[in-house]
């Protein structure tokens, strides 16, 4: 994939930042809203929208835009795309309400099921975590740019450093704190670190975490970019069956519970595995 075209996706999603964070700073009183499915969006999550589906929509000719933010086309159409970008205009959005600055942008490029680009923008912090399948992954601050990789778990734990493990500050506490439990009875101490959208990933990926249990609801435009750099990183999402997890394979867009992996050559199958599945 052409780096250029990595480069315009990285300004589209800067460009939806500054749309959000001019709400994010704003003083007048937020309104939230509530969806069908019952979680909250907000005139950030529509004006980040209004920025990139028409921008994406220029990038490369016939390759349609799935957005949080706008109408599923049925499984019938949606089954026939080989190539898409999933667009999440603002993951995180309790994050935003609650003020915490741990919120994204984030936008993938979808081929036959696989994420091959993605990025992932923090307003806030003014990071960009990006990645394509044949350029790498890379870290840009005010900087410039850092070459990311994931990190080796066994030379940490032959020195007795812990197990680093990111999760949900809202979802699925209860079963990661077993997961915990079996990962420190068979590998020795677990630090967690608990965090909002797809942050938590993109620490996999710059090796500043192990894994990242998801064993709780996510949307399919929740994981992709991220996907797309912890894989250009080096490592590797899989479901709770330890499939490859993909896209756009099924008429619902939920994602089944997952694992987000830094170091793949660590045996992880049969500590993240229990049968029958965790859900």
């Amino acid at each position: 994939m052409d780096k250029a075209i990595l480069e315009q996706v990285i300004a589209i999603c800067t460009d939806a930042g500054a749309a959000i964070l001019d709400i994010y700073h704003s003083s007048a009183e937020l309104q939230v809203d509530t969806k069908p499915d019952d979680s909250p969006v907000t005139a950030a999550d529509l004006a980040a929208h209004k920025v990139l589906a028409p921008a994406l929509a220029q990038i490369l000719e016939g390759v349609p835009v799935l957005s949080e933010e706008q109408a599923i086309p049925p499984f019938a159409e949606r089954s026939q795309w080989q190539r898409y970008w999933i667009v999440d205009p603002l993951d995180g959005t309790k994050e935003f309400i609650r003020r915490t600055g741990e919120f994204t942008v984030n936008v993938a490029l979808v081929e036959n099921g696989k994420p091959v680009m993605g990025v992932v923008h923090v307003p806030v912090l003014g990071i960009t975590y990006a990645g394509c399948s044949d350029i790498g992954a890379f870290k840009r601050t005010a900087s410039g740019d850092v070459a990311i990789h994931v990190r080796s778990l066994g030379p940490r734990l032959e020195s007795g450093e812990p197990v680093a493990l990111v999760a949900s500050r809202s979802h699925g506490a209860g079963v990661v704190d077993q997961l915990v439990e079996r990962i420190e009875s068979r590998l020795g101490t677990v630090e967690c670190k608990n965090m909002g959208s797809s942050l938590k990933l993109c620490l996999v990926a710059e090796g500043a975490a192990d894994l990242y249990p998801r064993l709780a609801p996510t949307c399919e435009w929740d994981t992709a970019a991220a996907q797309a750099v912890v894989e250009a990183a080096g490592g590797v999402v899989v479901d709770d069956q330890f499939r490859l997890l993909r896209y756009n394979r099924k008429d619902s867009l939920l994602n089944p519970f997952f694992f987000v992996i830094g170091d793949k050559s660590f045996d992880w199958r049969d500590l993240l595995v229990t049968d029958p599945p965790v859900h």
